[in-house]
């Protein structure tokens, strides 16, 4: 049961990061957001890990290294995906997938068993994954194939995510979260440095990609604080995962986790009045539902 609410909680959280970010994101690029969150999440963990001691050793460091690849891989082809669209048919279907993949593999690789009420729940959570994930008011457009293979990518690449960090052991505390952040970090450092690096050689100047929306001087202290709070609420959120895997089983806290855009709508409805849909209503009360079963399970 602990584990089940631990992933649920974790799950808001995330989608009170994926908020934060989508603020941020209104006035400072995506990657510039992208690449901020990633360091202020570092800077966080870096000072929480000695409270959890840990000890350091190969497989651990390796685990998170790749972890922190597959977040990667996972953030770019999410956002590729959705820029291509409809929202409203692969946002959901990016989540079912991240999901599904760690599910099965805890149940069918990992030898993981579950009490009948359990499965109920799994189902339930798919079920309300879809409906809290759909985005309403969006013209019904058939995706593109290009764009379903990125959301299954993408949502492959968060079960790995997943599935890399279960894989690690108890001794490691926050470790491979570090070394996952760190490689974020990196890669999404990289990826500015070379825009900043083709902007100059275009004599578009060297702070072309980072240079933010027309907004006040307030707007873009508000804007990178936003960006900085969204890693900061990222990594929480990671650690909170890390102890629900590490407390309970892989195929709930997978089930759980893909809930995160519960989050997001919940403060999107607090904070900017934006209404509910009432298919999304619908997915946050199966949602609870699932969440229940699964603490029970």
């Amino acid at each position: 049961m602990f584990s089940a609410v631990v992933a649920l909680v974790g799950a808001l959280i995330y989608g009170s990061a994926d908020f934060l970010g989508g603020l941020a994101a209104r006035q400072l690029k995506a990657i510039v957001v992208t690449a901020t969150a990633a360091g202020s999440g570092l800077m966080l963990l870096l000072v929480a890990a000695p409270f959890f001691g840990g000890t350091w050793n190969r497989e651990d460091v390796i685990w998170g290294a790749l972890s922190g690849i597959a977040g990667a891989l996972a953030i770019g082809l999410l956002y590729a995906c959705l820029a291509i669209g409809p929202m409203s048919i692969l946002s959901p279907l990016t989540a079912v997938v991240s999901a599904i993949a760690p599910m099965l593999w805890g149940l069918l690789i990992d030898g993981e068993t579950l009490a009948s009420v359990g499965y109920i729940g799994l189902a339930l959570a798919v079920v309300a994954v879809v409906l809290v994930g759909f985005i309403p008011g969006q013209r019904t457009v058939r995706p593109s194939a290009l764009g379903v293979a990125m959301a299954i990518g993408s949502g492959l690449s968060i079960g790995a995510f997943l599935i890399l960090i279960n894989h690690t052991s108890e001794s490691s505390g926050l470790i491979p979260l570090v070394i996952n952040r760190a490689v974020n970090t990196a890669i999404t450092g990289s990826i500015v440095v070379a825009l900043i690096v083709v902007a100059v050689r275009r004599g578009e100047g060297a702070t072309s990609p980072l240079r933010p929306r027309a907004v006040g001087t307030a707007g873009l202290r508000r804007a990178w604080m936003l960006a900085i709070g969204c890693g900061v609420t990222d990594a929480l959120a990671n650690v909170l995962l890390l102890i629900a895997l590490r407390e309970g089983q892989l195929s709930i806290v997978s089930a759980l986790t893909a809930l995160y855009p519960a989050g997001t709508i919940l403060l999107a409805a607090i904070v900017l009045r934006e209404r509910i849909a009432p298919v999304q209503a619908i997915g946050l009360v199966l949602a609870v539902a699932a969440g229940a079963l699964l603490a029970i399970a």
